[in-house]
């Protein structure tokens, strides 16, 4: 006898995505309607968001009046620097957009290590990691389950730099929910693809961020790789809005290995490095420790060094292995 009941008109991955959104702790039905929205059409979101899609100026009064929307390219603090030590906002009794979208600083060494874990882990309230407020729990189901998107910021630009696949969606239900709904943008990736579009963006100079988004289940749901010409919450860091964290690193040079080249300086992404006679040097109140200049410096003339300032490093085997003790 054949089965007469109507298709059900949700798609599966979006059925996960309201299962775990249910298991989420504090996480309101508003919060479900806009990770709904921002992962079934970030195209859109992003383009508005960094004011490039055509109907931004239509739209942006309406979204300005939604809590947590202030406009990413909104200055937070004038002509102030964002500081990365005190990267999660300036008012410390509301909550800011950084608090709700906002991306961690990691070097080659940790984005890696964070597309190759293979088991489930748990990792809540990861305040000396991801100083935000909120979204800030590393909850990772599948986590070998990953998919290249085409990069939301980049697809925004008249000009972007390319390639444009290079947003890694990590886990689920994310990955099949991105999958899913966007198939001819996204794809499933291996472990070992992964590993290869974060080497092939670090060797152009891009920097990796670990995302975390309160309505994205107020958790880590993907490595971007990003350049300052296309990414907005770049763009937002340098107006002001603090939405990045420092890696936990700043960079170093030996003035006796560099050479004066300037690959550093042409490379980095937040403008911290600079030629000054011979020799490299480095503005330690803005660099974020990406270790761009670090792969990229021919000579093996600067090194990450930590600094207890900044935070802690996102290590997630070491962060495993701390709650596991």
């Amino acid at each position: 006898m054949k089965d007469r009941r109507p298709p059900n008109p949700i798609k599966t991955s979006t059925r996960e995505f309201i299962r775990e959104a249910r298991r989420a702790r504090d996480y309101s039905l508003f919060d479900f309607l806009h990770g709904y929205v921002y992962a079934r059409w970030p195209y859109l979101y992003i383009g508005i968001g960094t004011g490039e899609h055509r109907i931004a100026r239509t739209l942006s009064p309406v979204f300005n009046r939604i809590r947590g929307w202030t406009g990413i390219f909104q200055p937070r603090n004038g002509d102030k620097k964002p500081n990365p030590v005190s990267a999660p906002g300036f008012d410390e009794d509301r909550i800011a957009f950084a608090d709700t979208y906002h991306g961690k600083v990691v070097p080659l060494a940790s984005a890696r290590k964070l597309v190759t874990v293979n088991e489930d882990i748990d990792l809540p309230d990861l305040e000396k990691v991801i100083p935000y407020k909120r979204a800030r729990d590393i909850i990772l189901h599948n986590p070998d389950h990953i998919a290249a998107l085409e990069c939301p910021c980049r697809s925004s630009r008249e000009r972007p730099c390319l390639p444009l696949d290079v947003c890694l969606i990590v886990g689920e239900p994310f990955t099949s929910f991105v999958v899913e709904h966007h198939p001819a943008k996204a794809r499933v990736i291996s472990q070992a693809e992964a590993v290869e579009i974060l080497e092939a963006e670090n060797r152009r100079g891009h920097v990796h961020h670990a995302f975390f988004k309160d309505a994205m289940l107020g958790r880590f749901y993907a490595i971007c790789n990003c350049c300052s010409c296309c990414c907005g919450a770049m763009q937002a860091h340098r107006s002001g809005t603090p939405m990045l964290a420092s890696s936990g690193y700043v960079s170093q040079v030996d003035p006796e290995l560099c050479c004066g080249c300037s690959d550093c300086t042409q490379h980095c992404q937040f403008g911290a490095m600079s030629v000054v006679g011979s020799s490299a040097t480095v503005d330690q109140e803005i660099c974020m420790g990406c270790g761009v200049c670090v792969e990229l410096c021919p000579n093996e003339a600067v090194s990450l060094i930590r600094d207890s300032t900044r935070g802690e490093p996102l290590e997630i085997f070491d962060l495993m292995e701390k709650a596991a003790a």
